[in-house]
């Protein structure tokens, strides 16, 4: 297993990838083991669990493969649907900024400004899960799969997505029920590059990860760069890069553990970060509440459950080969980026883990 420490904020030389190496005195034990004990327990061929304190990092790797090329923290991980967050920021961003509303509907934006009829599903309706739309298209299934273990979402392109969008009718009313959709939050990003004039990768990199300082973190695998190499449930077969096709708003994100945690320690202190400070203390407000008692509470952004001392706030995400899961609580200052190269299985202990982590976590 290889270890690293880090202290606070970004900018630090890369891990040498020397076994069992550490750099300073141990700050938490207690943290440190139990970092270890959950790359363990993640049983994948690459696990890295990365947790800030009050901007303080400490850092274990791990897996049962062999040590890749790189450094394990130094590798660029597919997130999945955890980039649902970019894209609620981002819309909370252009909200904040008075750019967009969020009252916008989406069909208008995507449908060269033709109105959209009555109670037609906006902009906050995507973003919250609440737009009416399915988990994916009703022709997604047939198309992708030939490609189903490997990267069905590559054979469902912009264009696709775009007209499944203009082609449904909704059997809700937008607004009235909570259903967790891939489908909604792809139609927002094409909605909001259609509302800013600016093509998706071109607007998430000048408006988020620019200004967040989130140099390793991208859209596309880089050929011959280091991104991490996804495995089947097995943890032994290989599986290609993701390719999110038209769905890059709702999970085409891959990044390094380290700024994954630039990402949330920006959510935990948005002074840090001025020019999205608004939009990082908005996503933070619940926006809807559903189930027995209200008791599962969402943001724009994030899944928030309560603790003895405040909010949690957490996501998680899957490709076909690999997982993670990003989450923070601003009571106990944490911050936790957590990833893993196997695919999602039943019974699956790497995101009950991770949530465990942060959920008891101390001040």
């Amino acid at each position: 297993m290889t270890t690293t420490y880090r202290t606070p904020w970004p900018g630090l030389p890369p891990d040498d990838g020397i076994p069992a190496h550490r750099t300073e005195p141990r700050a938490d034990e207690r943290l440190y083991e139990r970092l270890g004990d959950a790359v363990a327990a993640a049983d994948a061929p690459d696990t890295v669990f990365a947790v800030s304190r009050h901007g303080r990092r400490t850092v274990r790797t791990g897996g049962t493969a062999p040590p890749p090329k790189h450094p394990r923290d130094t590798l660029r991980y597919e997130i999945g649907s955890a980039s649902k967050t970019f894209t609620g920021l981002l819309l909370a961003h252009l909200m904040h900024s008075g750019r967009l509303s969020g009252g916008e509907a989406a069909r208008t934006l995507l449908d060269g400004g033709r109105a959209a009829g009555p109670a037609p599903a906006t902009l906050v309706h995507l973003i919250t899960h609440t737009s009416g739309l399915p988990r994916l298209p009703a022709d997604f299934y047939a198309r992708a799969l030939p490609t189903w273990r490997t990267n069905p979402y590559a054979r469902y392109p912009d264009a696709r997505v775009v007209d499944a969008f203009l082609r449904h009718r909704p059997r809700h009313r937008p607004g009235t029920r909570w259903r967790y959709s891939n489908f909604g939050v792809a139609v927002l990003g094409h909605a909001l590059a259609a509302a800013t004039g600016t093509p998706w990768p071109d607007l998430i990199a000048g408006q988020l990860l620019g200004p967040l300082g989130l140099g390793d973190t991208a859209l596309r695998a880089d050929p011959g760069g280091p991104d991490a190499t996804g495995h089947g449930k097995d943890g032994e077969t290989t599986v290609s890069a993701f390719d999110a096709g038209g769905f890059q708003a709702a999970g085409a994100l891959r990044a390094t553990p380290h700024d994954l945690l630039t990402y949330l320690e920006a959510h935990l202190d948005p002074a840090r970060a001025p020019g999205l400070a608004g939009a990082l203390h908005a996503v933070r407000t619940p926006v809807l509440r559903r189930g027995l008692g209200h008791r599962h509470a969402h943001t724009v952004t994030w899944f928030r459950h309560p603790t003895d001392g405040g909010p949690l706030y957490f996501h998680s995400g899957a490709t076909p080969g690999q997982q993670a899961f990003l989450g923070f609580r601003p009571d106990t200052g944490t911050a936790l980026a957590a990833v893993c190269t196997r695919r999602f299985r039943v019974r699956d202990p790497f995101v009950a883990t991770a949530y465990a982590l942060l959920a008891e976590a101390e001040r």
